[in-house]
């Protein structure tokens, strides 16, 4: 499990808009509060977006994760529903429960989860 977390309650309002609880920037796991930090699906789920963000070398996996998200507005007409298919959305959420995926997931898994 990543252990570099920070507690920004504040920054992650703002940049999710009141949507996100903890959020990945490398190298940082971001929690909206202590509580979080006793959540492993959670810790788990940003520690995928980590190894994404790495494996992709930071910043392009920001400019891809923008650009499906505005495709997937307009696929979807709609926030969460854009959220909520984004390759690298979808491969977290798939495997967020499995505390082992990490050391399983094969270089750029995040290619099975584009449709």
């Amino acid at each position: 499990m990543y252990k570099k977390t920070i507690i920004a309650p504040k920054l992650i309002k703002i940049l999710s808009r009141g949507f996100a609880t903890g959020m990945a920037m490398f190298p940082f796991i971001l929690l909206i509060n202590k509580e979080a930090l006793r959540n492993s699906r959670l810790l788990n789920h940003e520690s995928i977006h980590l190894k994404q963000q790495l494996e992709m070398l930071v910043l392009p996996f920001y400019i891809w994760y923008g650009l499906e998200y505005l495709v997937r507005r307009v696929q979807f007409n709609g926030h969460y529903a854009a959220y909520r298919h984004i390759s690298f959305e979808r491969e977290a959420y798939s495997n967020d429960q499995n505390l082992n995926y990490l050391n399983e997931r094969s270089f750029w898994s995040f290619l099975n989860y584009l449709k």
